[in-house]
């Protein structure tokens, strides 16, 4: 699928046995792709690391081919070096039979004993394909390096990934050991950003080894890692011309939980939107009103109040489901107001309770779905509302492809690794997002973010992927001791740093020229 150009793309394992099959038919040698990655792998060590003991552990396919050249690499350059293989190298074939050559000191057999005395550990035992649970030997390997990291002993540079961890979901296939370096080709797997991969790969470097950038054209990859590069065209700039009925008027849905409302209503402002109105039950057009001045307020009597509301063409966006705090809202329930939302025909953003209101009903959902819709579930809403989309079984990717593709929505599931998906079949997975943006509120102001974009007219999967990129880079900014309200005071100060351009043309240098 097309992406704009400067994206990074994500690429799957079987897209990256695509893009090797690209090379050596377009005339590059495998064995040639095998002897760059190698030299990549051991010019990474050289230059990260000081000499030390070395052991690497070699597998029995290609990513132990990838080792053995790591092995003839490092003592060519003078380090002290061992190789322990998995299996009996003599068994080997294609590419990774030539690079077994390479070698021809002696051969220790892979093992937990093997490890002891290496300061450095190589693990080339099994790549991002890797199908099956580690056991045996292998098994017990790994976990010895685990145990060793551990305790400080040693340090662990990985091959593509670290053997265990599965290119495509992240998730650890029996056991894996945690890398201080990760080294890969021609382009990422979702498994180096999606955890508990991405936490045990370490720093990932991606090594050139001859691969043409044509191979993309040909695989047309779906997947990319969500950047200012995907979505700034989509998001525009502002225009000199401009004014407020021109930039979108978004409607943030209160409830009795008036502090996710609020916070919500905050985010949207600092989108960019014109116009920001709440829509609060009977009782709370002060509390609202004296929160945000800026803020318009209407008393809204349940669903038909908002109903009535949103008949007024000019609001171009609704954010539903921060603070509804359950069913009973105004009499009519809060997925009456969803069905309010929705049937106004706008874009709409849905979380929190908006989504619970639905719990197990995602096909009732679907069916109401008319305009762009961007659901931001967790996971405990994710599974409340698709309870036949497991995560665990399929992976978080292509669990939020699922789920986008069955209710005909864009779905961001939140998270450390937060994936964002369109019916289509493009996602982008998160990778920016601090830890500290685990706080409560943190996920209301990304709907309001979010919503306030969709009312400016971005599309809802440039629109999920921006704000989430903003409320990573936000939640950064704001420090170690983060309150959500700090986050929505940091959202204009990040777009601010990323512009090159003078404050009165604030957007511009992020989000493009604007024309």
């Amino acid at each position: 699928m097309a992406f704009p150009d400067g994206t990074e793309h994500l690429l799957t394992c079987a897209e990256m046995g695509r893009a090797d099959r690209h090379a050596i038919d377009g005339g590059v040698p495998g064995a040639t792709l095998m002897a760059a990655a190698g030299a990549a792998v051991a010019t990474a060590i050289r230059r990260r690391y000081r000499p030390r003991p070395v052991l690497v552990l070699a597998g029995p396919g290609n990513n132990g081919g990838d080792g053995w050249v790591v092995v003839r690499d490092l003592a060519d350059h003078g380090w002290d070096v061992r190789v322990a293989a998995l299996g009996d190298p003599a068994a080997l074939k294609g590419d990774a039979a030539w690079a077994r050559t390479l070698w021809t000191g002696p051969v220790e057999s892979a093992r937990p004993e093997a490890l002891d005395g290496a300061g450095l550990v190589v693990d080339a035992l099994f790549g991002a394909g890797l199908a099956r649970d580690l056991d045996g030997v292998a098994a017990d390997t790994v976990a010895g390096l685990a145990a060793r990291v551990a305790a400080g002993t040693t340090l662990s540079v990985a091959v593509d990934v670290p053997s265990g961890v599965d290119g495509d979901t992240g998730r650890v296939r029996g056991v894996a050991a945690p890398a201080d370096l990760t080294v890969t080709f021609f382009r990422r797997k979702p498994g180096h950003l999606l955890m508990p991969g991405r936490a045990l790969c370490g720093s990932v470097r991606v090594a050139d080894i001859g691969i043409p950038a044509s191979a993309l054209d040909a695989i047309a990859p779906a997947a990319t890692v969500d950047a200012p590069a995907l979505w700034r065209d989509a998001v525009g700039g502002r225009r000199t011309s401009d004014h407020k009925y021109r930039r979108g008027h978004v409607v943030v849905v209160g409830g009795p939980m008036s502090g996710a409302a609020r916070l919500a209503l905050a985010a949207a402002r600092r989108s960019g939107v014109g116009l920001a109105t709440a829509a609060v039950p009977p009782g709370a057009v002060a509390l609202f009103a004296g929160d945000a001045p800026g803020a318009i307020v209407r008393e809204v009597d349940g669903a038909d109040g908002l109903a009535r509301l949103l008949g007024d063409p000019r609001y171009s966006a609704v954010v539903v489901g921060p603070g509804l705090g359950g069913p009973d809202f105004g009499g009519n329930g809060a997925r009456g107001l969803v069905e309010a939302a929705l049937a106004a025909g706008r874009p709409v953003l849905l979380d929190a309770d908006g989504l619970n209101a639905f719990a197990g009903a995602a096909e009732d959902l679907a069916r109401q779905i008319s305009a762009a819709t961007v659901l931001t579930p967790h996971e405990g809403e994710f599974k409340r509302l698709f309870p036949d989309i497991d995560p665990a079984a399929l992976g978080k990717l292509a669990a939020a492809r699922a789920a986008a593709s069955a209710v005909g929505a864009t779905v961001l599931l939140k998270g450390a690794d937060s994936v964002i998906a369109a019916p289509d079949g493009r996602a982008a997975i998160a990778e920016n997002a601090p830890p500290t943006l685990a706080t409560a509120g943190s996920g209301d102001v990304l709907a309001g973010l979010i919503g306030g974009l969709l009312a400016r007219g971005v599309p809802a999967f440039e629109a999920a992927a921006a704000g989430a990129w903003i409320h990573g880079e936000a939640g950064r900014a704001a420090g170690v001791s983060v309150l959500a309200e700090d986050i929505v005071g940091h959202i204009g100060p990040v777009v601010e740093r990323r512009s090159p351009v003078p404050r009165n043309l604030l957007f511009r240098g992020l989000f493009g020229d604007g024309g």
